[in-house]
This record gives C-alpha cells, sequence and structure tokens, in this order.
C-alpha cells in the first residue's frame, strides 16, 4: 500500500491528541489534515475528500456521531471510511456509532501503532472490496455495489455502509451459513471489539428496510441468505 496515495482527516477538540496523532500519521506517509470540532471537519471533510476520518465521539456542540451522520450525507462522501475516538467502551455506543456509519471503533487512550493499523486495514478492505463484482443479482433482488444501492423488484433502498455490506456478505454466497466469527472478521476486522448483539441489530434493521426474508437465522450457529 503507497500511504501517499490516501487522504486522512482527524477531528478532536483536544488540540494536543491532534498533533500526536497527526504526528505519527504522518510518519507513516499519509497525508493528513485537522479540525477541531464537528462543523468545520464537515466543511473541511466537502474540501478535501479523505478517504478516511478519525473523528471523536465526545466533542461539544455537534458530538462525533452528528458530525458522521451529517458527513454520510454528502454524496461525495459516501466513501470515506470513519472511525471513531471515545474513551466509551459501552456496547451502546458502539452500536450508536455503527449505525452512524462508522467502520470502526478505537478507545482512548490511542495507541498510535494500533490506530495506524485499523487505518490501513480499513483501505486495503476497501481495495479488495472495489476489485470484487459490482452487481449482484438473485431473482428480482440486486445489490449494486458501485451505487450503494438495493434494489428489490424494481424499488431502490438506500443502507447505511454496515447494512450493505452485511447484506452483500450474505447474497455473495447464497445458502452459505456465515458464523457469527467469520462475519465479525469480514465486516468490522478481527481488531474490533463490539458488543455481542451488534449483528442481530443490523440484520433486524436490513429486514425491516428491504422486506425480503432471505436473510435466515441459523440458530447458534449464525446467518444465511436462503434462495
Amino acid at each position: 500500500m503507497d500511504s501517499s496515495n490516501y487522504k486522512i482527516l482527524l477531528v478532536d477538540d483536544e488540540v494536543d491528541v491532534l498533533e500526536f496523532l497527526s504526528y505519527n500519521i504522518k510518519k507513516e506517509g499519509f497525508k493528513v489534515s485537522t479540525a477541531s470540532n464537528g462543523a468545520d471537519a464537515v466543511k473541511m471533510a466537502i474540501e478535501e475528500l479523505p478517504h478516511l476520518i478519525v473523528l471523536d465521539v465526545m466533542m461539544p456542540e455537534m458530538d462525533g456521531i452528528a458530525t458522521c451522520e451529517e458527513i454520510k450525507q454528502i454524496p461525495a462522501l459516501k466513501n470515506s471510511l470513519i472511525i471513531f475516538l471515545t474513551a466509551r467502551g459501552e456496547d451502546y455506543s458502539q452500536i450508536a456509532g455503527f449505525d452512524a456509519g462508522a467502520d470502526d471503533y478505537v478507545t482512548k487512550p490511542i495507541k498510535p501503532k494500533l490506530l495506524i493499523s485499523r487505518i490501513k486495514a480499513l483501505l486495503r478492505r476497501v481495495q479488495e472490496d472495489t476489485s470484487a463484482s459490482n452487481t449482484l443479482s438473485i431473482k428480482d433482488f440486486v445489490i449494486d455495489s458501485e451505487r450503494f444501492l438495493v434494489i428489490n423488484k424494481g424499488v431502490e433502498i438506500v443502507l447505511p455502509k454496515k447494512e450493505f455490506e452485511l447484506l452483500r456478505l450474505f447474497a455473495s454466497k447464497p445458502n452459505k451459513v456465515f458464523t457469527r466469527d467469520e462475519i465479525f472478521s469480514k465486516i468490522w476486522g478481527d481488531d474490533v471489539i463490539v458488543g455481542d448483539r451488534t449483528i442481530d441489530v443490523h440484520v433486524r434493521k436490513i429486514r425491516e428496510k428491504i422486506g425480503i426474508e432471505n436473510i435466515r437465522t441459523v440458530k447458534g450457529v449464525g446467518y444465511k441468505f436462503e434462495v
């Protein structure tokens, strides 16, 4: 991976944290810009179009969750990856972060080597995704990876990034049972610690939004896309 090809936006209201992270990430060759609040982060993201945003959750006025949600509403930034930084490790915080569109979650105090490892892992995963087929078609059901759209009987449905990736994973191998560990590894990465309910919450939301019964629960094992 050539780090110089990637732009990283760091967002934190603590100046010393920004300086510390910026120094360490720049050492790896990445292009780095910074913002100290959510509103400035949104403006800078629109100007810079970063490949990845490292975003603090606990900020005054406009917190990281709200900032992430706003960024994800901007079409030009739909493919920008987001890693949340937070001192809170509770399960509900993680689910809220992933629901907002986050791709990873790192708790403070931050270890630079770990954060850089997560950044590189996410960027590699995106490279692999873009080399895969852009469209999956199963009967009247289409998953368009290029436009991040699900089309069910001609109706276009937009899903948050993690829900889309989860559905695409299941549909990529119809009737295969994906174990919970396999799902966590492929969608959130081996280094990401998320609550056990996270997959269930995402699957429930996918079912509600797309209105199909193909995603089956295999009790005690995981899930499969049944055709």
